[in-house]
């Protein structure tokens, strides 16, 4: 087209007008700014365009590295979660089979050592019916238990009511049971129960408030509210001859279909479908068979029950100090021991044996008795238990490792394989070698810690080798008693107690009975997983083997009252004396202790447990048995030898006025707790 044309065009008005200028905003500019300015020149164009590339491809490999970082985060967890199923598969302890179980389960429960109505659990997946000669007989089963009571009636005691002297409670009946069961229910920290509370009912179901103290509970009649009434004590009535049962029998016979147990929900099934699975680098343990009793009669002939003995077990390294000593004086001081009243033959009368390691934990004692006893003898803390008087009462045993642990059929095959009898809680403890010395004996591990840890780990295996092989209670030797255990010694089944608030076992008490088939599992389970003996990791093995019932787990306001204070629980409504620290035990400065005495410490509780601080005195004042002239003879140390630089203290600690309340009745000053004098 020629220039003159393009001339005459504009001078005879524009022609179209360019397509950009006829398109509407989102059009034309793209989501550019709306600003009325000129189409954007070449460059602008360019700049643009350029931008826009460089987004799209910065979002691709936006999308390729989120692809990449997707992928690698997969990785990351499915080796997480491979490393997690490892570690968890370690972890496992089991090595019986749920047939072995369904055994142990029979074969406590047929010996009455299960007395609690709590049921069986489900995944043990029982075939049939347990009759159980510790629940009384109208007890019938229900759908959720395996368990049916044949045994004989019980007969809730109200105490309160048959105390003759309100000066002094009255000894528990010989032959009473402790509903554990009840005291769970009022006591358990689960529940929101306070320890406080819970010592409250214990004094006045127990009867040792002695007319004192008002009671909360109203009084009934009705056998059926025991509970509400506050009592948790009963007795047993006699069985007709006609009704003892043979446990075997269950084996045979098959219970009526209304007393099967079922299965009440497709979770239950479920349950009872689910494996048992095995440590992963252990093999399954060959099945046992425990023989069943051939027949349970219940209550028995006699006081004292031949399979069942009342024996106190207490484990102590190196010399006897003050604290084993007090906690003697305190056994004295409580239970029914027959030193008061020697024509008392209904009762069964408990002995206490003090297992002595006189060496460092991690020695092989080579002691024979003879030198023991020289070694007490020549000790001021225990030649006072040395006397006649105290001969069939107190027992001092020589504790050699290798030798217990050869005894028990569970081990004598096995422990000498371990690498390392030394191991808490998955914590293996170097063990120091022993020095000799001139005269034969051997020096402790330099380090007190050390020394510590050694002996408290070597005691978790003892208590459980000792109860195991003889029966009856393990406490530990920090422990003071403070009331008679006639009526937990009634109650046939095994027990330990709760570790504050953590829902694990503290073993500082135990109960096991001899021989039993969860004394076998616990040894042979704490063999298979590297020889822990440590209380949390024997609560690990119950709890996956679902036996964690026949082990009792009570309270711990019952034997450790100031737990729950001293980790920050309850202190604003705490039981008395209140200690936010176990060292306040033996810390003066208030005139509480003296002013209340033994009837104000923890007072229904069955015991106290304050904790090691071994090197710490009970009695810093007059740091000596003070036992009268009746033991002077026995004493290695003649009171002129003593330091003439005790203090008399305005204010006394709670551990001195109670060593000193114990001597006195040693001395014959003052009756027991009972109100029974000792008799010389």
């Amino acid at each position: 087209m020629s220039a003159v044309h393009h001339r005459r065009q504009r001078s005879h008005g524009p022609a179209t007008l360019p397509a950009y200028l006829i398109l509407d905003d989102e059009q034309k500019y793209h989501g550019m700014p709306r600003t009325p300015f000129l189409p954007p020149s070449r460059w602008t164009t360019s700049l643009l365009s350029d931008w826009s590339t460089r987004f799209r491809s910065f979002q691709n490999a936006c999308r390729r590295r989120a692809l990449l970082l997707c992928c690698l985060l997969c990785v990351a967890l499915t080796l997480a979660a491979t490393i997690l199923s490892s570690r968890a598969s370690s972890r496992r302890t089991l090595i019986f089979r749920r047939e072995d179980l369904q055994r142990i389960w029979r074969y406590e429960v047929s010996s009455g050592h299960h007395p609690s109505q709590r049921e069986i659990p489900h995944r043990i997946g029982l075939p049939d019916t347990l009759e159980n000669p510790a629940l009384p007989y109208e007890s019938s089963v229900t759908s959720a238990s395996y368990s049916n009571g044949i045994g004989p009636r019980r007969h809730y005691i109200d105490i309160h009511n048959q105390a003759k002297v309100v000066s002094y409670p009255p000894r528990p009946a010989p032959g009473s049971v402790a509903d554990l069961d009840i005291i769970f229910d009022h006591c358990d920290f689960s529940q929101k129960k306070l320890v406080r509370d819970c010592l409250a009912f214990l004094r006045a179901g127990g009867g040792l408030d002695h007319g004192k103290r008002p009671r909360k509970h109203a009084h009934s009649h009705d056998p059926r509210k025991a509970d509400a009434r506050g009592q948790y004590i009963f007795t047993l009535k006699e069985h007709d001859p006609s009704q003892v049962r043979s446990p075997n029998a269950v084996q045979t016979t098959v219970p009526p279909p209304k007393k099967r147990a079922t299965i009440r929900s497709d979770r239950e099934g479920y349950l009872v479908d689910e494996p048992f699975i095995k440590k992963y680098d252990a093999e399954w343990e060959p099945s046992t068979n425990w023989p069943l009793p051939k027949e349970v009669r219940s209550p028995p002939s006699s006081a004292c029950d031949p399979g069942n003995p009342r024996l106190f077990h207490m484990y102590w390294t190196g010399p006897f100090t003050d604290k084993p000593y007090l906690t003697l004086l305190s056994f004295l001081y409580t239970q029914n021991t027959a030193l008061h009243n020697p024509s008392n033959d209904d009762a069964c009368h408990p002995q206490l044996l003090v297992w002595i390691n006189p060496g460092s934990a991690s020695s092989m004692n080579t002691l024979t008795n003879d030198e023991l006893y020289e070694l007490l003898r020549t000790n001021q803390w225990a030649a006072p238990f040395l006397h006649p008087k105290f001969a069939e009462t107190i027992q001092f045993k020589l504790w050699n490792t290798a030798e217990r642990l050869d005894s028990i059929p569970e081990l004598k095959d096995d422990w000498r394989h371990v690498t390392n009898l030394f191991n808490s809680g998955g914590h293996k403890l170097k063990v120091e070698e022993a020095v000799a010395t001139d005269n034969g004996t051997v020096t402790e591990p330099s380090a007190t810690e050390t020394y510590d840890r050694l002996s408290v780990t070597l005691s978790d295996v003892a208590r459980f080798v000792l109860c195991h092989s003889f029966g009856g209670v393990y406490i530990d030797a920090d422990t003071v008693f403070l009331r008679d255990w006639e009526e937990l010694w009634g109650w046939g089944g095994a027990f330990a107690y709760r570790w504050s608030f953590h829902n694990k076992y503290n073993t500082a008490v135990l109960r096991l009975n001899k021989g039993s088939a969860l004394g076998t599992f616990i040894i042979r389970t704490a063999l298979k997983n590297d020889f822990d003996f440590h209380p949390m990791t024997v609560t690990n093995y119950l709890r996956e083997a679902e036996l964690e019932d026949l082990l009792y787990r009570l309270p711990d306001a019952l034997f450790d009252s100031a737990w729950l204070n001293m980790e920050g629980y309850q202190r604003d409504k705490p039981p008395q004396p209140y200690f936010k620290e176990f060292g306040h035990f033996f810390e003066s400065g208030t005139s509480a202790p003296q002013a209340l005495g033994f009837d104000g410490f923890f007072r229904g509780a069955y015991s106290y447990h304050y904790h090691n601080k071994w090197w710490q005195a009970i009695d810093p004042s007059l740091n000596r048995p003070d036992l009268g002239p009746e033991f002077q003879p026995l004493m290695p140390v003649t009171p002129q030898e003593v330091s003439s630089t005790e203090e008399i203290s305005t204010d006394l600690s709670w551990s001195t006025v109670l060593k000193r309340t114990f001597e006195e009745y040693v001395r014959g000053e003052r009756p027991n707790m009972y109100g029974e004098w000792l008799q010389w």
